[in-house]
């Protein structure tokens, strides 16, 4: 059994408890997730089953959509409801213009510093652990996109925004800076992905409906369609038998379109997803074909 599930993940939950629970309802230790939820967020979480781990690599560095409510005023140590209070602030007068001139230093590339409540390590240890020690280290800051970061609706003690950005962005840190520039402070209090990659939180199905399901594998997205966002390459009867020895496709031995150098395309064979592979044809170094072999399907 292989393929790709869409949860959509409830608060109060880890993403591995997410995993735990549909390895008991397929019956299956082979199963992943791609892009972590805190236990406060819900929403959009792809979990592969089977070969589908395989594919997990070539989700990860998609963007992400969020929906994100923060209240001002109290600054905690885990960024988001969950923590301990840090700081409490008054808040000042608010107005849309105050916040639209504000929101407006936050999009397009900007720069984050990672919290310490999160698995990013150092020295091989989760910096959450080290925050749980009461230790704080210092962490460089890294280059995040804020492609759209929209009002939604706002009080004088709650704010709510969508949020279109890059992977590795920090939703707490985003608005923890977002209070801070308010002069207030703000912590996280609801968080719900709406959209990872090309998967949108419609297409989701609540591990409670899933595990009531008869055929639970009746909605598993096949490894081609979860690959969608990949074009489709359709290999000759010699590319084909080449690719059982690990050989690459030449340009004319395809037929597709819609990919450019460097386009991670999925080669397939009677429409079925037979590897993933890049479109590479100036390569010097390899002389064998157009296309470097990523992930081969031996099984397809």
């Amino acid at each position: 059994m292989h393929g790709l599930l869409l949860i959509d993940k409830s608060a109060g939950m880890t993403s591995h408890d997410v995993v735990r629970q549909v390895r008991r309802i397929f019956k299956t230790r082979k199963v992943g997730h791609a892009g972590t939820l805190d236990p406060l967020a819900t929403g959009v979480l792809p979990v592969a089953i089977g070969d589908g781990t395989k594919i997990l690599q070539f989700l990860l560095a998609e963007n992400k959509s969020y929906r994100a409510t923060f209240k001002l005023g109290i600054s905690t140590d885990t960024l988001d409801a969950e923590g301990k209070i840090l700081l409490e602030r008054d808040v000042p007068t608010i107005t849309a213009a105050t916040l639209e001139s504000i929101l407006a230093q936050f999009r397009g590339e900007i720069e984050q510093v990672p919290p310490m409540y999160s698995a990013l390590k150092q020295n091989g240890v989760p910096l959450y652990k080290l925050a749980r020690e009461g230790k704080t280290v210092e962490r460089k800051a890294r280059q995040v996109s804020i492609e759209r970061l929209e009002l939604l609706s706002f009080d004088q003690q709650n704010i709510t925004i969508e949020v279109d950005c890059s992977k590795g962005t920090y939703i707490r840190t985003l608005v923890s800076d977002i209070g801070e520039q308010l002069g207030c402070g703000a912590h996280l209090t609801v968080l719900r992905r709406l959209q990872s990659g090309v998967f949108s939180i419609d297409e989701c199905i609540t591990l409670d409906s899933l595990a009531a399901l008869d055929e639970p594998q009746s909605v598993l997205l096949s490894l081609d369609t979860a690959l969608r966002n990949c074009p489709a390459v359709q290999l000759d009867d010699a590319a084909t038998a080449a690719l059982k020895f690990g050989i690459p496709p030449e340009s004319t031995q395809v037929d597709g379109s819609g990919y450019a150098s460097e386009d991670l395309v999925r080669l397939q064979v009677n429409h079925k997803l037979a590897a993933i592979a890049r479109y590479q044809p100036l390569r010097i170094k390899e002389k064998r074909g157009d296309f470097e072999l990523i992930k081969v399907f031996v099984s397809c």
